[in-house]
């Protein structure tokens, strides 16, 4: 029986350390029903918004967690989203976890990208390169929005619609790979970026 209930104990250790250990892979319970995530756009609805109110600004709220794209100061679409693993502050190093703070903007994309699809944000500025060379190390790089599951996986069925709980990239901005699928549609290369705290 003392072997029995050491066993178990042992078990639930195993399983309380895994759980904790990767809680932020696990799905949210964001669900379409929810007002934290918008119905997707039809293709004709996506034309219209393009040609009636192009996206003029994306505007990111890190400790909201929540991806506004607007036409001048209109919301037209609002998505939730995952961050870099220590996200709170501004990127200043390449490793660091941290998800850039700042005026950035859009300047070329992946339709390959590891994560489904990717924008690219043009940090580093000339400010956040500065600091990093001051401090002797790389400001890093390559921060992009993308998807949440790699471009192997789409072929789950759920994939389009998964949002991991925690904050887990390297940095980049991460959105359900049906909401990049809206947002590369929508947002050309140039448009501006602004990133919250």
């Amino acid at each position: 029986m003392k072997v029995w209930l050491t066993l178990c104990a042992i078990v639930l250790i195993i399983i309380g350390v895994a759980i904790y250990q990767y809680r932020q892979y696990i799905p949210s319970s964001i669900s379409p029903q929810q007002v934290l995530v918008p119905p997707a756009l039809s293709t004709e609805e996506i034309r219209q918004l393009k040609q009636t109110k192009p996206i003029t600004e994306i505007e990111v709220f890190k400790e909201k967690r929540r991806l506004q794209l607007k036409h001048h100061d209109e919301i037209i679409r609002d998505y939730p989203m995952r961050l870099g693993f220590d996200p709170i502050g501004h990127k200043q190093f390449e490793g660091d976890g941290k998800t850039p703070e700042g005026v950035y903007s859009i300047d070329w994309r992946n339709p390959q990208s590891a994560f489904y699809k990717s924008l690219h944000i043009s940090y580093p500025n000339q400010t956040d390169l500065a600091y990093a060379k001051q401090h002797n190390r790389s400001a890093g790089g390559d921060v992009m929005i993308h998807g949440t599951v790699p471009k192997e996986r789409t072929s789950i069925p759920s994939s389009a619609t998964y949002m991991p709980q925690g904050d887990w990239t390297l940095g980049c901005i991460a959105v359900r790979n049906i909401d990049m699928d809206e947002i590369w549609q929508l947002v050309d290369n140039n448009t501006k970026i602004i990133i919250h705290p």
